[in-house]
């Protein structure tokens, strides 16, 4: 049997994401043949185009078009000639062009251009090559929203019809949207989806669904395929599915797709593959949806898992490395780090060695089942990795990656003579000394992020973090001394946080971006989930009337109302645009209380 697995679109530009590639190491292992597509980077390598583009202007003709896409309508014939080279140089293939793009005369510079008053300051030490990065992917974000605005309204550059999925309690609008005619992307996704079919002639097409935003491309294939080729069997999974569709009831959501597993997919796959070969009883199936006889049924067998270490390697052959390009984000080095730059991704060890955040979802799988390998047998699989795709840059997508277990990585990397970089998610705890640091350091760590959350020690308390707002100062610290970048993760609007607590908070991050411990940083608003500790048991920190009702679709982020004495969206404006100017090493002057003077009446 020949399985292919797609990545539908769209999720990062500038790397594959792995989900497949740990699937396709697997089943290859067990002598099964597999094929791989990140239909997302094949979609945009057609959009970016001179003749799709062409296309997109010759369809906004009839349009009425705001003033900022009129703005871009106008400059049609240099946005055309430029779009090809641009993304030529975005893929590293002509990095002499970067001359002409930093000079500011061979894009045409629409909307997305209007804020670049201090593009000479942050970049005039980078170089010409970073500043024209950052330059070619507004010209990008330009061509993405005239895209959006006059040829398809779910479009975006990194995700597809977002808003469907993102908080969906019934399936009822996104299959109002699936019924819809076909746009101009759907219809150039499609294409591509067919000349792939027909050349990998599968007998198995499974799709990895990691967000929000790749679910609408992964149903509208599913779609397409069901239409035209209807004994096909199709199979859903990955990060979204494991989250939102734990609890689903909707039959309808099985007229697209046959089989639903959750968590690691790698053990339900191969479950699945030998029941459709019929070589084992359906009741073998291992944590998966199905309809049978008008009823959707769920297998059971959850307790049936793959130890880390028999998972195999990553395998990313047969996507399409060459096609990948690196964007440029100016006002975040973390999120530049993201999506600059063709990193390979892969798990350090299975879960979280701490699994006890009051926020987190430690009772799903991929958190609360913490399964470390071997130093030996994580860097045997960098060796691998590399050798496929001549990258030696990491990004470790682990949760948090556990302190004894990256130390023996770094000491395994160093004895090897390997020359490698790596960064990935960490917890700022004590364990980060100067010896320590300074090891990863030599071992090619170039940055980390971790989660600094509330930066209060009530509330780290509260929600379980395991660590004080001095033990992560001090972590900082001794990472950048290293000569390791920092980035911290922060939390608004955990219950019970005072408006006092926030200005505090932020007080502590400004120290830290002022000492120089800390050089990038974001703010998002806490969110309850149905797997989190604090949606497990809503009463035990303070959060009152909370919905209850399960939902037939997605299940995850929870409802609730909170007494507060202030405007939790406006305090986030406020957190917001404080570390923009911190980020930029200004306005440490400034009281603190001022930056929410704009947002908020106290």
């Amino acid at each position: 049997m020949k399985i292919w697995l797609i990545t539908p679109p769209l999720t990062q530009l500038n790397t594959p994401y792995p989900a497949t590639a740990f699937l396709s190491g697997f089943l290859r292992e067990k002598g099964f043949e597999v094929a791989q597509t990140d239909l997302g980077i094949e979609l945009v390598s057609r959009i970016f185009t001179h003749s799709f583009i062409s296309k997109v202007f010759d369809n906004a003709e009839s349009k009425r078009l705001s003033q900022r896409m009129r703005r871009i309508q106008k400059c049609r014939f240099r946005y055309e000639i430029c779009v090809e080279p641009v993304v030529n140089f975005l893929r590293g293939n002509d990095a002499t062009l970067a001359v002409r793009i930093a000079n500011r005369t061979f894009l045409p510079e629409g909307p997305r251009f209007d804020a670049l008053a201090d593009v000479d300051w942050a970049f005039g030490f980078s170089g010409t090559t970073d500043l024209a990065k950052h330059l070619a992917t507004l010209f990008l974000e330009d061509l993405s929203d005239f895209i959006r605005e006059t040829l398809d309204s779910h479009f975006d550059l990194i995700r597809y019809a977002e808003h469907l999925s993102s908080y969906a309690p019934e399936f009822k609008e996104m299959e109002e949207a699936l019924s819809e005619p076909l746009t101009m992307i759907d219809e150039l996704m499609l294409s591509i989806l067919t000349e792939f079919m027909e050349r990998e002639s599968p007998d198995l097409i499974g799709f990895s669904v990691p967000f929000p935003g790749c679910l609408y491309g992964a149903l509208r294939c599913a779609q397409y395929i069901k239409k035209n080729c209807k004994s096909m069997p199709l199979v859903m999974g990955g990060g979204f599915v494991n989250t939102e569709l734990r609890s689903i009831s909707e039959k309808h959501f099985f007229d697209y797709i046959d089989y639903l597993i959750l968590d690691d997919g790698e053990l339900p796959m191969l479950k699945l593959i030998k029941f459709l070969e019929g070589s084992i009883p359906e009741t073998d199936l291992i944590r998966t949806f199905y309809v049978k006889d008008n009823r959707l049924i769920y297998s059971g067998n959850d307790t049936q898992i793959l130890p880390f270490a028999e998972s195999g390697t990553p395998d990313f052959t047969g996507i399409s490395l060459s096609k990948y390009i690196s964007l440029s984000e100016m006002v975040n080095p973390m999120h530049r780090l993201w999506s600059c730059g063709q990193w390979n991704k892969m798990m350090v060890a299975h879960g979280c060695y701490w699994a006890k955040c009051a926020f987190c979802d430690t009772t799903l799988d991929y958190i609360c089942r913490y399964d470390p390998p071997s130093a030996t047998s994580v860097v045997d699989k960098m060796e691998r990795i590399m050798a496929q795709t001549g990258q030696s840059g990491f990004h470790f997508v682990d949760e948090a990656l556990p302190p004894k277990l990256l130390k023996d990585i770094a000491i395994e990397i160093l004895e090897r003579g390997l020359v490698v970089s790596f960064w990935g998610n960490i917890r700022f705890e004590k364990s980060y000394t100067p010896e320590f640091c300074e090891l990863l350091a030599r071992a090619g760590c170039v940055a980390v992020s971790g989660g600094m959350e509330v930066a209060s020690n009530r509330l780290l308390k509260k929600m379980n973090k395991g660590v004080t707002v001095e033990q992560v100062t001090a972590a900082a610290q001794n990472l950048t001394e290293a000569g390791i970048m920092v980035h911290a993760y922060l939390m608004y609007g955990f219950p019970t946080e005072t408006f006092q607590e926030i200005v505090e908070a932020l007080g502590n991050v400004r120290d830290l971006f002022q000492q120089g411990a800390l050089q990038s940083a974001f703010w998002h608003r806490y969110a309850m989930t149905v797997h989190s500790p604090s949606g497990k048991e809503p009463q035990t920190y303070g959060i009152m009337n909370v919905e209850t009702e399960l939902h037939s679709f997605c299940n995850n982020e929870i409802a609730y109302e909170e007494d507060l004495d202030y405007d939790v969206e406006a305090v986030g404006e406020g957190l917001r645009l404080a570390t923009y100017n911190f980020m930029h090493d200004l306005g440490y002057e400034i009281p603190l209380e001022e930056w929410f003077s704009g947002f908020i009446d106290r």
